[in-house]
């Protein structure tokens, strides 16, 4: 049994797998030495623990981490992985988008993926037919619309999302509302097709916290996934005990 342990931007979630079948995803505050403790009781043959952090994290959970199991990784750079990274400067791709890239590869093995993790930011990242990782693009996330028209201009408020169908607002909360919502699905849909004319054979992936945003709203075809993270890292970790 396996240990991922994801922490984000805003926020950390950390899942238990067996022979890569997720059984409890948990998110909270902070993962803590102390969890180790409870989730060692619960899971007597949890075993290998890996951790991808987007920012900095305390040294008591990382020698904890090392004491507590048979194998640790830090996700990095150097970290072997089941695909190629091609990306030209490794050391400053997001651990997050090669999880998943490689998580997407485990469910599509055969076929061209393109993942978008619709979360703080919005990213885009392909991985080819031949299990290459080519790169990406990042985009502002929903939330950080709104939050760029209210902080930059001087009179325009900060406007939260919900449904709103509309092609057009006819009061400016609305008009901030379609403005944003309408934009996201049109770059989404657009550049689906922009990966379509180029690549046959085209999965797409919708992960992240907002990814339930785009249901019944692209007309490109997708399936989401919230665990594609989890089932990446636990990818990289299974590799990395294979090959050792």
């Amino acid at each position: 049994m396996n240990l991922v342990i994801d922490i984000g931007n805003t926020r950390t979630k950390f899942s238990v797998l067996n022979r890569g079948e997720v059984m409890i995803t948990v998110p909270v505050d902070e993962f803590k030495p102390e969890h180790i403790d409870v989730l060692k009781h619960e899971h007597p043959d949890l075993n290998k623990v890996i951790l991808c952090s987007t920012k900095n994290y305390s040294e008591a959970l990382k020698v904890a981490l090392q004491n507590n199991f048979e194998q640790f990784i830090e996700l990095d750079a150097n970290t072997l992985l089941p695909i190629e990274n091609c990306y030209e400067t490794k050391e400053t791709l997001g651990k997050d988008r090669i999880a998943a890239a490689v998580g997407a590869v485990d469910l599509y093995p055969d076929s061209n993926v393109l993942i978008i993790d619709a979360g703080t930011a919005i990213t885009y990242d392909f991985v080819n037919d031949k299990k290459q990782y080519l790169g990406g693009n990042i985009s502002p996330g929903i939330a950080m619309r709104f939050n760029a028209l209210h902080q930059f201009t001087g009179k325009l408020p900060l406007v939260e999302p919900k449904t709103y169908n509309n092609l057009y607002g006819t009061s400016t909360e609305n008009a901030i509302r379609a403005g944003v919502q309408n934009g996201v699905i049109f770059e989404v849909d657009r550049t689906i097709d922009a990966f379509k004319e180029f690549y046959n054979n085209l999965k797409v992936i919708i992960t992240g916290g907002n990814a339930e945003f785009f249901d019944n709203k692209l007309k490109n075809s997708f399936f989401v996934h919230f665990n594609l993270l989890a089932l990446g890292l636990n990818r990289i970790l299974d590799y990395n005990g294979e090959i050792q």
